[in-house]
């Protein structure tokens, strides 16, 4: 069945309009929406507007705050901890990135770790927030047990994406790595599932530790590149949960099994000046020499990052398809709270 294009400008306002009947204040329930049609603009459905549903349920059973009271303590010159208080992770780790670049203003660097805190969406978000700044960024977070470690036959580590972000003379289109450590992201066997289509042989494994390709059947998707991919996640965990005194592995909650569960996720963010550095002025302008010379070195290169770009021109203009079976979840949501259907 051939997907709905949805123009971004009418997701968003729907968006914002059902958070807020479900209580969310104003200015979170933008900053969410927003987060979540821009993802989609950039491609990643994963991690975009079909995660809506899933919030609101979550915010329904109180496993969000709606109202998260955040506490942000300075550590040091450029440190600091936030507190989420089990609200949002989009709306936590857009205040905690704005805290790394108010650090890194005056200390040269600024780090900020999470603690109680959710999901957060595409951690490439926060990067790009800290180019806006002229700033360097990078940021991680960790999940639920979802990857087999490599050598295993079972799950342990989440996805734990990594991202990082260089600034460039077009303030919209930053380098931008924003990547998990598993072959895909487990929102990908979700959505598989949702659309009742086979995931490739090679991505996924079943509970007895063999390729497959039915997403009902899969319990655990493989690392990239085999043991670097899981170094990589291992690493993530170390600095997401057990540096800012959450959990690990298969001890923490599940993103959709648990949902009378609170998340209590960690995430750790930075921001980095480059006038402190060698760089200084000049890197906006030799990021910009670096992808000019890059393509030289054949037809399809694309500076990372530059995928979402595309992606967010086309469908700017075009609209974001949304699924027949994500549309019956928003017109279920919009019956609901009493909000003018999306479709």
């Amino acid at each position: 069945m051939k997907d709905h294009l949805i123009q971004s400008d009418k997701i968003l306002a729907w968006g914002i309009d059902v958070f807020r009947k479900s209580g969310v204040p104003t200015a979170d329930a933008e900053t969410i929406t927003k987060a979540l049609v821009n993802t989609s603009l950039w491609g990643i459905d994963s991690h975009g507007i079909a995660r809506i549903t899933h919030y609101l349920t979550r915010f329904a059973n109180g496993t969000l705050n709606k109202t998260p009271h955040l506490t942000f303590n300075q550590t040091a010159a450029g440190t600091g901890q936030l507190d989420g208080d089990d609200g949002h992770g989009i709306v936590i780790m857009t205040s905690a990135t704005r805290h790394a670049i108010e650090l890194a203003k005056t200390a040269g660097v600024g780090v900020v770790g999470v603690h109680n805190s959710s999901h957060c969406g595409a951690i490439g978000l926060y990067t790009r927030q800290i180019t806006e700044a002229g700033m360097v960024g990078i940021s991680f977070t960790h999940a639920d047990a979802l990857v087999v470690p490599y050598g295993g036959n079972k799950p342990f580590f989440g996805t734990n994406p990594i991202s990082i972000a260089f600034p460039t003379e077009h303030k919209e289109e930053p380098i931008c790595l924003d990547m998990a450590t598993s072959i895909v992201p487990w929102n990908y066997i979700m959505n598989a599932r949702r659309e009742k289509t086979k995931v490739p042989l090679g991505l996924g494994i079943d509970k007895n530790g063999n390729d497959c390709e039915n997403p009902d059947d899969i319990i655990a998707v493989k690392p990239m590149a085999e043991h670097k991919g899981y170094g990589l996640a291992f690493m993530i965990d170390m600095l997401c949960g057990p540096l800012n005194g959450m959990n690990f592995g298969p001890n923490m909650t599940s993103m959709y099994k648990d949902l009378d569960k609170k998340r209590k996720l960690g995430s750790l963010v930075m921001a980095i000046d480059p006038m402190r550095f060698g760089g200084k002025g000049m890197l906006q302008i030799v990021a910009g020499m670096v992808i000019s010379q890059v393509k030289t070195h054949g037809d399809h290169v694309l500076f990372p990052g530059e995928p979402e770009y595309i992606s967010k021109r086309k469908r700017a203009a075009e609209g974001i398809p949304v699924s027949e079976s994500i549309a019956a979840e928003f017109k279920q949501w919009s019956d609901k709270l009493g909000v003018t259907p999306l479709i």
